[in-house]
């Protein structure tokens, strides 16, 4: 059998950005305010989330010391939002890979980014109103990155937070259920070699995958996140 005939090339990218959701993090300063930044290195299994942040950033800082954060999911109608808050740091001073970067410090985020922060329910972060989704999460293990780079390996947090309570605009929801989201209603903004970018309102193709009932994949989190105290 002959082999298909498909170009491939070898390539070289400084990044493999390839897409991924872009998430607004909101973290406590110590003065009481709130540090509200945007990443897109981050994936989610089960009501756990990894997160790869600067070691240098303001949300890295703040995570380290409280244990607590919110992952605001945008959807592209709050792009605007997002792109305000771009080359700012709640650093002070700006650490030097920003300053490379043409970072200015900032310390009113929300003001800037001109959406609306709302108390959370089990930890002291607020909440973006206006992004469709807002997951509360606490922090369960803190890990290094490039440990066999001795450059690298100290400018990166790898962190897997625990979700303790998601939030949705009610509209995201599957007709006739309380606790599923339809993937056809939620269309995250996907960040794809630093730029922003939307996706398609329905899906491309069936999934043998999405034939498995959800419930199987329930963890012992949801059970914990239940009984998180309020605040």
């Amino acid at each position: 059998m002959n082999s298909p005939r498909i170009k491939i090339v070898s390539v070289e990218p400084a990044i493999l950005y390839w897409g991924t959701p872009v998430v607004l993090i909101s973290t406590s300063n110590e003065d009481g305010n709130s540090n509200l930044a945007p990443m897109s290195s981050a994936f989610w299994l089960g009501w756990r989330c990894i997160l790869g942040l600067d070691a240098s950033s303001k949300n890295t800082e703040n995570l380290m010391r409280t244990g607590e954060c919110v992952l605001n999911l945008p959807s592209p109608a709050q792009v605007g939002h997002v792109d305000r808050l771009a080359r700012l740091t709640g650093s002070d001073p700006v650490p030097a890979a920003k300053q490379m970067r043409n970072y200015t410090h900032e310390k009113n985020k929300w003001e800037i980014s001109g959406l609306t922060p709302v108390p959370s329910e089990t930890v002291k972060p607020p909440r973006a109103l206006e992004c469709p989704v807002q997951m509360e999460a606490v922090l369960s293990a803190t890990n290094g990155f490039m440990a066999d780079d001795p450059m690298w390996k100290v400018g990166i947090k790898v962190f897997e937070v625990r979700i303790q309570r998601v939030h949705v605009h009610p509209e995201l929801l599957m007709e006739g259920t309380t606790d599923r989201i339809d993937p056809d209603k939620w269309g995250p903004l996907i960040m794809k070699f630093q730029k922003f970018y939307g996706v398609n309102a329905s899906q491309v193709h069936s999934s043998r995958l999405g034939e498995i009932p959800e419930a199987t994949y329930l963890s012992p989190d949801v059970e914990r996140a239940r009984t998180a105290s309020k605040l």
